[in-house]
């Protein structure tokens, strides 16, 4: 590819986050750096590189006032921006034991494509009249209880696989699908719910979404790859999947999305004539929608994209199913 724009990758012709990471095959060794600085810093970025969203597209005033809505908003990134940093300095071992030159140089543009998510996650909050002077101080503050109980977890035992063991395709699959499988579908919520009230916020989660799809898409060629060579490796594989599941299963993320979901709720009730009869998913207005039912939702969306990668890996995906619930 030579000075085009991938489709994927195309602002205006990329897939949504969920029949991207479903549908589309992509590889390292085309996701490499070139196709990193021609697609994606040429293409998806333009004109939102800084701030994540175009100079046209504006944070509308009222989400700058005092409210649950915007109570909502500063949780959801602050804690969005708090993973990402978190995601990006776990990329750097990735970096350190990629096999090869196309491994290495697509966790490369990841480890960017999460430092800049973490950015614009957190200058976002700037746009909606946090402090910038204060910023990281008070994010650190609003999410000390998700860090410790939710991402601190998460986060040693990504660890202990790519860093401790250094297992490279372990590392894949923890990154791809046990964190990034479980929250990209929250992502898709996010693009969705905000889009009709906050052209800023709907297309920072639209840009975070495209660059998903490739993590995703990408980490699951590795694996099905590494498994094709190595047949010996997938009973290790399978027990990292499982670790992870259960992983998922102690930590209490739903506590935290459904508090900052009630929130969402009682705003979305005071700006309902800005909503109006905007559908969340086909056939379901928003407004009609209940803070349980859009995280059903999501976790909906979480069972369909693996069973489509775990297909397109060869692997069985009742590995990812919690014990003891048949979900």
């Amino acid at each position: 590819m030579t000075g085009s724009v991938a489709p994927e990758a195309d602002w205006d012709k990329a897939p949504g986050l969920l029949d991207g990471a479903k549908e589309l095959t992509l590889g390292p060794e085309e996701c490499n750096l070139a196709y990193w600085f021609t697609s994606v810093a040429q293409g998806t970025l333009r004109d939102r590189g800084e701030t994540g969203h175009h100079v046209d597209a504006t944070v509308p005033d009222f989400l700058r006032e005092p409210g649950p809505l915007r109570d909502a908003l500063i949780l959801e990134f602050g804690f969005r921006s708090l993973s990402e940093e978190i995601a990006t300095r776990l990329l750097g071992h990735y970096v350190a034991i990629a096999p090869g030159i196309p491994e290495l140089e697509f966790y490369a543009t990841q480890l960017i494509d999460e430092a800049r998510h973490a950015r614009v996650f957190r200058n976002h909050l700037v746009e909606l009249g946090m402090s910038a002077d204060t910023l990281l101080a008070d994010i650190d503050d609003m999410a000390a209880d998700y860090r410790k109980r939710v991402l601190d977890p998460v986060e040693n035992f990504t660890l202990d696989i790519v860093r401790d063991q250094a297992d490279f395709p372990g590392a894949v699959a923890v990154f791809a699908i046990v964190i990034e499988g479980v929250l990209a579908p929250a992502a898709e919520l996010s693009e969705r719910k905000w889009t009709p009230l906050s052209p800023a916020t709907g297309e920072i989660s639209r840009g975070t979404a495209i660059d998903e799809i490739r993590h995703l898409t990408v980490a699951s060629t590795i694996l099905r790859d590494h498994t094709t060579r190595h047949p010996e490796y997938r009973p290790r594989l399978l027990e990292i999947l499982r670790a992870g599941v259960q992983l998922w299963d102690e930590v209490p993320d739903r506590e935290f999305v459904i508090h900052r979901e009630e929130l969402f709720q009682q705003g979305m009730a005071q700006h309902a004539d800005r909503i109006g009869d905007y559908e969340i998913w086909p056939g379901v207005r928003m407004l009609d929608t209940t803070p349980d039912q859009r995280y059903d939702m999501a976790e909906r969306w979480t069972d369909e994209m693996a069973e489509s990668r775990m297909a397109y890996m060869g692997l069985p995906v009742d590995v990812l199913s919690s014990p003891g619930t048949g979900t």
